[in-house]
């Protein structure tokens, strides 16, 4: 496969950008501009007392916004817990002690009430006032706005601000950052940082991607643009009666090559290998588009044009399509689809309809954000979304090959498309795209995956069949009942405990405690891209 060389603009961005450090002096009127200010607070705050505090061990201390994995630059400042080092800073910026700094989150569960005050002993350690509240109304308007001047007095109260974001592109850690993009990061940019930002979001290389988003979380370090807390742990919820039989563990909030044709699970008194799990669907299945992996059925009924290696750091390979090549200048992507790929109604899988789901996609609301603007980028996307073309020029198809060509550099091509699969045109000729959810098909989906639909009793449980042409071959597990419920399930502990949870996910504190003392169960902590942090409003106050 050839892969887009990152461009000498790129590269020289790479060398010079150890980039520039804020003066050390307050910027505007507001004293969080200074980032000596920014440093103490750093400083002041011990991470690792609030893993272990708050968080029973169950997170990760932070140094950076990217997670650890792939992504972790060697280069970061950890600000150690020093609050004599905080202390001596906030002196020499001439902090005034009588001033209160304004704190609001957007959780409103106990954990985060115990960090809250965790914070505020920690800051009022070193001299500054934190007082802290739960946002309460238009949460977005509270966090988001900015002025239209990036040089304007701020438009909120708020001084810090604690909140968390994940991605599945790591570049959606970064984009906020733009000068001028209303965010909850209340940076008003910086030319050298928005050249970076741009350099990552416009090269295909994996590797240079990679240098880049580390030069970003370099800049963002060493200027305390954010204070990263902690990052956020997801853990398996195994049952000793399953055996992935070697199969990778990784994020299943998306898609991976997961590979659950494989497991095995010891069959009941009556013979049956039945395998429990949660996150069915509550009122209908949801169409996966929207939240990718997050949903059993997303998981367990879909198949992707390729396939995603577990931490999403690359593409392992080819899932509905055999083969891809993308050209040397990152704007064209051909994927050739596999021969006997069939729908779980016994019809051959085609590239109509790819051809079909590509166009419907464009039209269709609450599309995943990565995956939209790696389809907004196609070329003539824009005028049939607009209704001025019949079709979208850019899409093609000769034989069982699709040829996709793109108006601009999209970084995320690779990775669109291994959370990307088709959906059988058959049964949404004649459907507004518009209104997709409310179709039929939802209540009963044919998809492409390992399993298919055989039972939904909606608000208690779904069960999914294997699929007997899966071209990866007929699932080893007969039968998975997954129990209906969201994320964060409040019956996952109590149904665990019944002997009815065999595979799940979780990051709350408290199910993980519960699991523990299990001892028909194992958990498996799984680094994730998850990060909780702290904003800081530099905007003149």
């Amino acid at each position: 496969m050839n892969r887009f060389l990152a461009t000498a603009a790129v590269a020289l961005l790479l060398q010079t950008s150890a980039l520039g450090v804020a003066h050390a002096q307050a910027l505007n009127g507001n004293p969080l501009s200074d980032v000596r200010v920014r440093q103490a607070l750093a400083y002041a705050i011990d991470r690792q007392l609030i893993v272990d505090a708050v968080f029973g061990g169950y997170a990760i201390a932070a140094d950076g916004l990217l997670p650890n994995g792939p992504f972790k630059s060697p280069n970061l400042n950890a600000y150690p817990y020093d609050p004599e080092k905080a202390k001596a800073l906030l002196a020499e910026a001439g902090w005034d002690s009588s001033r209160q700094l304004e704190m609001v989150f957007y959780y409103d569960d106990q954990i985060t009430a115990d960090l809250m005050a965790v914070l505020q002993a920690q800051l009022a350690e070193v001299g500054v006032d934190m007082t802290y509240h739960l946002i309460v109304g238009d949460v977005a308007k509270t966090l988001n706005s900015i002025p239209e001047d990036p040089k304007g007095k701020s438009v909120v109260t708020w001084d810090l601000a604690y909140g968390a974001r994940a991605a599945m592109a790591m570049q959606e850690y970064f984009n906020d950052y733009v000068t001028g993009k209303a965010s909850a990061d209340g940076f008003p940019g910086a030319s050298e940082l928005d050249e970076l930002i741009a350099a990552s979001n416009s090269s295909t290389d994996p590797d240079a991607n990679k240098a880049t988003l580390m030069k970003i979380d370099e800049y963002l370090n060493t200027n305390v643009l954010t204070i990263p807390l902690y990052y956020q742990q997801l853990y398996s919820v195994e049952s000793k009666r399953l055996n992935r039989n070697g199969e990778p563990h990784g994020n299943d909030q998306f898609n991976y090559d997961w590979n659950i044709q494989n497991w095995t699970v010891e069959p009941d008194a009556n013979g049956k290998a039945v395998m429990y799990t949660n996150a069915a669907p509550i009122d209908y299945f949801e169409q996966p588009w929207v939240n990718l992996g997050l949903w059993a059925g997303n998981k367990l009924i879909w198949a992707h044009m390729l396939s995603a290696k577990p931490f999403l750091d690359g593409v392992a390979g080819g899932d509905l399509a055999e083969s891809y090549v993308m050209s040397d200048d990152g704007k064209t992507l051909t994927m050739t689809l596999r021969d006997g790929i069939k729908w779980h109604d016994g019809d051959p899988i085609t590239v109509d309809d790819v051809t079909f789901s590509l166009e419907f996609a464009l039209k269709t609301p609450n599309l995943h954000g990565v995956v939209a603007s790696t389809l907004n980028s196609i070329e003539g996307a824009a005028e049939y979304v607009a209704g001025t073309a019949e079709h979208v020029a850019g899409i093609s198809a000769d034989g069982n090959t699709i040829t996709i060509k793109f108006a601009k550099v999209n970084a995320n091509v690779l990775l669109s498309f291994t959370q990307w699969g088709p959906f059988p045109k058959k049964y949404f000729e004649g459907v507004d795209p518009t209104l997709v959810q409310q179709a039929e098909f939802w209540q009963k989906p044919i998809g492409s995956g390992p399993f298919m639909v055989e039972e939904a009793k909606f608000g208690d449980f779904s069960s999914f069949v294997p699929f007997a042409d899966y071209y990866e071959g007929k699932p080893k597990i007969d039968q998975v009942i997954a129990w209906a419920s969201a994320d964060g399930d409040v019956n996952m502990v109590k149904n665990a405990a019944a002997n009815r949870i065999d595979f799940a996910i979780t990051k709350v504190v408290s199910d993980i405690e519960a699991i523990k003392a299990l001892d028909f169960m194992q958990l498996t902590p799984l680094d994730i891209p998850y990060t909780r942090m702290m904003w800081i409003n530099q905007y003149d106050k």
